[in-house]
Order: structure tokens, then C-alpha cells, then sequence
């Protein structure tokens, strides 16, 4: 029955006295539980034979559960003459929305003519003991962690302190800054004195230097307490295994993963003795931890890509790697010079060079044309409109196959044949190699390229050697040769589970453009400018240069296997040097890969 409160009814006519308090067991249970329920733990305990203790221990479970509020309610009776037994369920809402219910039994006797609740701790709880009480205890869920392809961790929760430093706190700010770089060079070896004082000038306040997780941190603490101007900031989150992973590409999956790490918490109810020690658990609701993120990144692919980007120090260098089956992204690596300006190898915009003639192949063979077979002439020069355009240092074969002219990479045989194409020959055509499309890829800002229609002639041709107003981005080209290796432009993506939106056509390719452009490709490297690569397998690619304002961009793209990649050294010269970056990637992988 709903909790009521019994009336007492005392009159003149009643053959015995009338006693204070409800009268019969079951009123008697339903004012204590009332009381109890109501929070009037006094009161509940008076209407008990022992309240002296009573009291005492239900308000010592209100405050140990820290219950918001409580719902109780009595059921079937048992009377056999002064003693009765009357069921109770209660309902307690706790902390969180949590919500725990139970039923006992409420062992009821006359106690000085009236009836009472006969005290026992059961009458809290059926398992609780006369000298225990009840704990609510919280159990936090694991937070997520993120892994690459293989399974192993790459982000985890942790505690990262920041180490700022502001000039201003400082007396002498250039001894700071070279007792910083003396204690964080062994974590960052660009650390160095003048970069940081610079840097900390720059921010006009707190600058933060470096942040290091709690093994680092640990080491180097002692080293920085008390440090004019510098401060340690410890704060939750999600920290790299190793810093030297992929530095760009892990901040981009952070800030996408961040507020999605939290699982949700357990709690469990336990018995505590009078010595503090758990004795029982009375009701248990398990962790729910945040699966875990699963990337596409293969920590070989990752590691060999930036290592051979790495060696360069001089040039803005960066790798894509991406699977044509899945179009899985495997790999972004970049320099430390890349680094500073973002993730380039996913967003930045660069003139194609030579690389492009890809697309314009495709777009000759699409139109039927030229096709591999198709003579096509190689001047040292060719003027077209207005405008004359070279071969790389004035050579010339002749007439050659347009398979050899991009062998080659014969400048005048494809603006000769981007001339002759439509408008909207190369837009379209670089459209089924996957490049144009938007792609909102989770975790990653990407750009895949701009080729803007053509109607004018000189535009037109200028486009079709990558030196026009078309701007691609590594990530776009490597996207490009995954699509020559599998026929059709895969759908990149970087966590698991997390769909790419493409927005933009991608029609396929034609099949005899696609057979074409993988003749050409292997050529390329088993006679043409990527030689240097021909030991590394059945390696297929295009070189390119760019020119640009003060030197000229250096590209090699293509695949080998299941493995699609794009390399550019900015203002890197010859792409000679693009080659070898990628042929120090392929060395430095596994040989099953």
C-alpha cells in the first residue's frame, strides 16, 4: 500500500487507555516509513523501540548514499498476537539519475501498549549489519583511446602539464629561456634558447612552451619549480604514446575525438564496518567505457613516411599515403618545417607541374584523342596563342608516343594536346581521379585540388602542364593515383566508423584511360625520370616540377600494390628529390608491404 499516515483515534468509549502513537502494526510500519521517506529521521526513529540508535543510522544512509530524495512503501502483513512482520520496498534516487530499489521486512511488537518498529539495521536494508552502514560508491568509466590500423595506442588519456613561460615574471628572461632548453631538450631537440625567448616575447603573456605527459613531466619537475615566469599546468587529456607520430595528424584527431572519450561511470552500494572496510556489496551497475577510435593510419606506413620526410630539413616536405581498396588513409607525414604552418599535406594548395599531365592524359584518351600509341610530337619549344612554352632545359625527342612524351615528360606534346581539348576536358577528367570533390573527411581538414573549366586557349594549355590555374593538394594527388591503381576513386577515411561526405561528381574513369595511365606510369619509373625507384618493386608514378616564384615545387605520385602516395617538396628543385623520399619510404617498410 501507498505511504498514509494512520490517524490516531483515541475516544472515551475505548474499553482500554488510549496510548500515544498509531495504533496496530501496520499503521505503525506506514508512519515509519513515512517518516523515513520524508527525511524526518528523528521522528522515524521514535516510532522504533531503540531510537537512541535508530536515529543515528537512517540519517547516516541518507547522508552516506547522498539520495536526493527516497520512495517507500509498505506490502503484506503477518500478525500473530503482539508481533507482526510487514514488508517494505523502497525506492531511492540517488546522485546522476541513478536509481536504486529494494524490499525487506520491517519486524514489528508492542512496545508499552503500542506498536513499534522492533530496530534492527534490516530496517534500512535487509543485508545491513547492526554496526555497518550503507556507501555509494562512483566508478569511473575508462575513457576512450585511439589506436591506428594494427590496434596499438597512439592517443590516451592522461595528465599533460603545459610548462608556459612569460617574460614578463621573468628578471632575466634569456637565463629562464636557457634553463628551459637545457631541461626540454630531451623531448624536443628544437628547443632551443632563442626560439623559445622569441616565441615567449611573441605572446605577450603566458606562452606555453611545451606540454609533457606524466613520465616526462616527472623528470623534469624539479628541474622547473621555482623558475622565474614559468609555470607547470596540469590538466586532463588525451596524450600521444609517442610524441614523434604522426604530430600534425594526432592534433587533428584529438580536437575531433576529445568530447567523445568519456564513457559512462558505474556505481555500486557497499556495506562499510566500524573500521571503514567494505564488507559487502549490496547493488553494482558496471562501467559503460567509450569504445575506443580506430584509426586507418598503419603505424609502418607512418613511420617510414616520416622518417623520409624527416631527413629534409631544408624544404617544406610531406607525404600522403592512402589504401586504394579502402581508401583507408594510412599515412600523413610532414616536416617539422610543414608543421609550422598547419597540415599542409591535407589542405595546402600547390601548382601540380608535370604530375598533372595525368589528368590530361586522361582527358585525351577519354576523347579519344590520342591513346598510348598515339605519335605525338616533342619540340624543344612549342608557342601556342600567345604564349611559348618549353621542354625541361629545351630538349626534344621528336615524334614519339604519347606514351613516351609523358615517360618523358614532355612539356609541348600535352599543352599541344590540352589545346585541342574542350573547355571542360580536364575539369571533368580530373573529377573521375577523385580530384575537385569536396570530402568532409572526420578528423581531418582536407582540400583534393581546383581545376576550373578552361574556354580560353592559353589557360587551357598552361592548365594542362599543371602550371595554369590549377592548385592540388598531396592529399588530392595521392587520391589521384589510387584511383589509377583500383579503377575508380576510393572514398577516403580516417576514423572508423566515421563516414566521408564527398560533395562534388565522381564519375568513373574510362577503363581503357585507366589501362593507359597504368602503361605510362610503370614506364615512368622502369625507363623515364623516377629510375631511381625501380628497385623497390612494381612501383608506378609520375614525376613533376612546378615552377613557381623562386625555385620550383618537387612531385612524385603513383602506387605500388595496395599502396597509393603523393610526395612534394616544396621549392625542392628537381623531382628527382621527390623521388628519393618516396624510395626512403619503401625501404624503410616491412617486406610484406
Amino acid at each position: 500500500m501507498v505511504i498514509t499516515l494512520a490517524a490516531t483515534v483515541c475516544t472515551v468509549l475505548a474499553a482500554v487507555g488510549c496510548s500515544a502513537g498509531p495504533q496496530g502494526p501496520i499503521p505503525a510500519a506506514d508512519a515509519f516509513v513515512e517518516a523515513f521517506a520524508d527525511r524526518r529521521t528523528d521522528d522515524a526513529a521514535e516510532l522504533t523501540g531503540l531510537p537512541e540508535k535508530a536515529g543515528p543510522a537512517l540519517a547516516s544512509a541518507w547522508k552516506n548514499l547522498q539520495a536526493e530524495s527516497l520512495t517507500a512503501t509498505t506490502g503484506q502483513a503477518r500478525v500473530s498476537g503482539d508481533t507482526a512482520t510487514v514488508e517494505y520496498t523502497y525506492e531511492w534516487k540517488l546522485p546522476r539519475n541513478r536509481v536504486w530499489s529494494y524490499t525487506g521486512q520491517l519486524q514489528m511488537g508492542k512496545i508499552d501498549g503500542r506498536w513499534a518498529v522492533r530496530w534492527t539495521s534490516a530496517d534500512i536494508h535487509p543485508r545491513l549489519g547492526d554496526t555497518q552502514t550503507m556507501v555509494l560508491r562512483a566508478d569511473p568509466a575508462p575513457k576512450a583511446r585511439v589506436n591506428e590500423s594494427s590496434g596499438s595506442d597512439v592517443l590516451v588519456p592522461g595528465r599533460v602539464s603545459r610548462v608556459t613561460f612569460d617574460t614578463g615574471a621573468a628578471a632575466d628572461p634569456g637565463s629562464t629561456a636557457t634553463t628551459l632548453a637545457r631541461a626540454l631538450h630531451r623531448f624536443d631537440i628544437e628547443l632551443t634558447p632563442p626560439k623559445i625567448l622569441a616565441a615567449a616575447r611573441a605572446a605577450r603573456g603566458p606562452h606555453t612552451v611545451i606540454a609533457l605527459n606524466e613520465v616526462e613531466a616527472d623528470q623534469v619537475t624539479n628541474e622547473l619549480i621555482g623558475l622565474p615566469g614559468v609555470t607547470l599546468v596540469p590538466e586532463w587529456d588525451m596524450v600521444p604514446t609517442d610524441r614523434k607520430f604522426a604530430p600534425d595528424l594526432m592534433t587533428q584527431v584529438r580536437q575531433t575525438v576529445i568530447t567523445e572519450v568519456d564513457g559512462r561511470a558505474g556505481w555500486s552500494v557497499v556495506t562499510v564496518n566500524a573500521n571503514g572496510a567494505d564488507t559487502d556489496v549490496l547493488t553494482e551497475v558496471a562501467a559503460q567505457p567509450a569504445p575506443s577510435f580506430a584509426l586507418s593510419v598503419d603505424r609502418f606506413v607512418q613511420n617510414a613516411a616520416q622518417r623520409a620526410v624527416d631527413v629534409r630539413r631544408d624544404e617544406q616536405t610531406m607525404m600522403v599515403v592512402i589504401r586504394p581498396s579502402t581508401g583507408a588513409i594510412l599515412a600523413v607525414a610532414q616536416n617539422e618545417a610543414t608543421d609550422r604552418d598547419g597540415p599542409m599535406a591535407t589542405i595546402g594548395q600547390y601548382p601540380p607541374g608535370s604530375i598533372f599531365k595525368t589528368v590530361t592524359a586522361t582527358a585525351a584518351m577519354t576523347a579519344g584523342l590520342a591513346d598510348p600509341d598515339t605519335v605525338l610530337p616533342c619540340p624543344s619549344r612549342i608557342t601556342i596563342g600567345e604564349r611559348t612554352i618549353p621542354n625541361y632545359d629545351l630538349f626534344s625527342v621528336g615524334s614519339v608516343p604519347m606514351a613516351t612524351a609523358y615517360e618523358r615528360s614532355c612539356n609541348t606534346s600535352f599543352a599541344k594536346l590540352a589545346s585541342e581539348l574542350p573547355g571542360d576536358a580536364l575539369h571533368s577528367a580530373a573529377a573521375s581521379l577523385g580530384v575537385g570533390a569536396t570530402y568532409t573527411v572526420p578528423g581531418l581538414p582536407t582540400f583534393s585540388g581546383s581545376v576550373p573549366p578552361a574556354e580560353e586557349l592559353v589557360q587551357r594549355t598552361e592548365d594542362g602542364i599543371g602550371q595554369g590555374r590549377v592548385v592540388v593538394s598531396p592529399f588530392g594527388m595521392a587520391l589521384m593515383a589510387a584511383t589509377v591503381a583500383t579503377g575508380r576513386a576510393p572514398t577516403p577515411w580516417l576514423i572508423g566508423g566515421r563516414t566521408t561526405e564527398v560533395d562534388g561528381e565522381r564519375p568513373d574513369p574510362a577503363p581503357a584511360a585507366i589501362e593507359g595511365l597504368r602503361t605510362m606510369m610503370r614506364k615512368v619509373v622502369t625507363g623515364g625520370t623516377a629510375e631511381r625507384i625501380v628497385d623497390q618493386g612494381e612501383v608506378y608514378g609520375k614525376t613533376g616540377e612546378a615552377e613557381v616564384d623562386g625555385g620550383s615545387h618537387s612531385w612524385f605520385v603513383g602506387y605500388r600494390g595496395d599502396l597509393a602516395f603523393a610526395t612534394l617538396l616544396v621549392k625542392g628543385g628537381s623531382s628527382d628529390n621527390a623521388v628519393a623520399v618516396t624510395r626512403d619510404m619503401f625501404t624503410a617498410l616491412p617486406p610484406d608491404y
